[in-house]
């Protein structure tokens, strides 16, 4: 996996400030980037996921993921925004990044929880925190990600 993250799927300085306007934006970059074909879909994936319970971790990071037909192939999608974003989180504090996870049906079971328990894991590593959140260079943001899913 060690070019599952694209550069191309790293945002920086998104002006979001509210879940609902986070996942619009990854649900619109799915499609842009060629990952799902249906905008509307992935992001009422992500939302019906979030309705089971927050994909806030902690450390100012999210996890959401979706699951449908709409997408394509499997992908991540990161995006550093320039704000805090209010989204219900483990420790009770805004969130800074979101890894977004995009699965398609057909993968829904290995691949799924293959990548989340990989990202759920680099997480748990302060040094991979603080460094993601003071990166601004998406190669360098992808490398770290991709090395850790490895």
């Amino acid at each position: 996996m060690s070019d599952f993250v694209k550069a191309s799927n790293v945002f920086l300085d998104n002006p979001a400030t509210t879940v609902d306007e986070a996942l619009d934006f990854i649900s619109g970059k799915a499609v842009e980037l060629g990952l799902a074909n249906d905008k509307q879909a992935v992001l009422e994936a992500f939302k019906a996921r979030e309705g089971e319970g927050t994909t806030g971790m902690m450390g100012s990071f999210a996890i959401p993921h979706a699951k449908s037909a709409a997408i394509t192939d499997a992908a991540v999608i990161v995006v550093k925004f320039a704000g805090d974003v209010a989204w219900e989180s483990m420790d009770k504090k805004p969130i800074r990044v979101a890894i977004a996870l995009l699965i398609p049906d057909a993968e829904a079971g290995t691949t799924h929880l293959q990548i989340l328990s990989k990202v759920a894991i680099m997480l748990m590593d302060e040094e991979f925190r603080s460094q993601t959140l003071e990166d601004g260079d998406p190669a360098s943001i992808a490398r770290r990600i991709n090395a850790r899913l490895d």
